[in-house]
């Protein structure tokens, strides 16, 4: 049987003689009722345990929007403009930041750049790609229940507003990829990554998927 295998942009075909395949997983079908554009608008307007993003603009100057890297799947070239659009209603004066969550990753090449964001995005706004190593660019808060030390971007420290859009799914050790993970590690210090992203955390007995 020919296997295509998802790798990078495209795939990688195999043969894998048939008494060798136990068998193929695969995921069932799944046809949302709108188009993926329609979804993110209606996200946008109907937020869930939150004020809508305009209105927490309203009053705020300095703002952070922290997203994925070209590692992670999000289309980020179909939500970040209505992400920016809603803000800038909110506060058209709003002094506005695309902080790229990196981790421990290097730093996206301007090609990624324009495939993850689109090129009137990378072209328009102000995006900084976060130096897990540069620490002036960092500030340390306090040390974690873990003792790792917690350092993070300053720009996320100093922000009025501090949004994060990232690819949502299950993870073993932090509950869930997304969210809190775009903050550590995406936008954290090695020293703190080294621990708490670390082999020990992988292998404990708490590290789950209930």
């Amino acid at each position: 049987m020919q296997i295509c295998l998802p790798y990078g942009t495209s795939y990688l075909e195999t043969t894998i003689p048939e008494e060798r395949l136990a068998g193929i997983l695969a995921l069932e079908s799944y046809s949302p009722e709108k188009d993926g554009i329609s979804l993110v608008q209606a996200a946008l307007a109907n937020p869930i345990g939150s004020s809508a993003l305009h209105e927490l603009a309203s009053s705020a100057q300095k703002i952070v929007v922290v997203t994925s890297d070209h590692t992670r799947p999000l289309s980020s070239k179909l939500t970040l403009p209505y992400l920016l659009k809603e803000l800038r209603q909110g506060n058209p004066a709003a002094e506005i930041t695309i902080l790229v969550a990196t981790g421990l990753h290097r730093a996206p090449t301007p090609e990624e750049m324009i495939a993850k964001f689109g090129a009137d995005v990378v072209e328009q706004e102000n995006f900084v790609i976060h130096k897990a190593d540069d620490y002036s660019t960092l500030v340390h808060l306090e040390d974690l229940p873990s003792g790792a030390p917690f350092w993070v971007n300053r720009l996320a420290v100093e922000a009025d507003l501090l949004i994060a859009e990232g690819f949502i799914e299950p993870h073993f050790f932090a509950g869930y990829s997304g969210g809190r993970k775009s903050i550590m590690p995406g936008i954290s210090g090695r020293d703190t990554i080294l621990v708490n992203h670390s082999a020990d955390f992988i292998v404990s007995v708490n590290s789950v998927i209930t």
